[in-house]
């Protein structure tokens, strides 16, 4: 559903590890100014954040923006609470979701849509153990599979 066109502000590679996502929704974020320069400047941390739906509104928790440089009294707190804006309708078709056993709501990406900063966050069911050990043999396994690949090409032997 979401697109990343623009610049990316943060990532967050921890959730593809310990979540299985299984949609992708696109959330306009509420931004103080001073908050926007600094995530141009990509001083944003979404590693530890994780999101809440109270009384029909999204919120995201922990997500770190560190402080305009050359910001004043205007700055605001790094880990306050952001609210994501999101149509009624998807909220709730989210919190339906989410009310069955081990899904979650995660944020995957902070990027710019033109002016404007995005949150691509995901609808995400947890890993068990096991699903995390599959995942990074299969990773080792075409790392080496590449590896030989490369080193067949290096040689000039096929």
């Amino acid at each position: 559903m979401a697109k990343t066109n623009g610049k990316m502000a943060a990532n967050n590679k921890k959730a593809y590890h310990d979540y299985f996502i299984l949609e992708n929704y696109e959330a306009g974020i509420a931004l103080h100014g001073t908050e926007v320069k600094s995530l141009r400047m990509g001083k944003c941390s979404i590693k530890e954040s994780f999101i809440r739906i109270e009384n029909g509104e999204m919120f995201i928790y922990g997500m770190h923006i560190s402080p305009y440089e050359k910001g004043n009294i205007f700055n605001k707190d790094p880990l306050r609470v952001r609210k994501l804006l999101l149509h009624k309708q998807e909220i709730h078709k989210m919190l339906g979701k989410t009310k069955e056993k081990g899904m979650a709501i995660v944020p995957l990406k902070v990027y710019f849509k033109g002016s404007l900063v995005k949150v691509e966050i995901g609808l995400a069911k947890g890993k068990k153990l096991y699903d995390k050990r599959q995942d990074i043999a299969k990773k080792d396994q075409k790392r080496e599979a590449e590896r030989e690949f490369k080193g067949k090409l290096g040689t000039g032997h096929f």
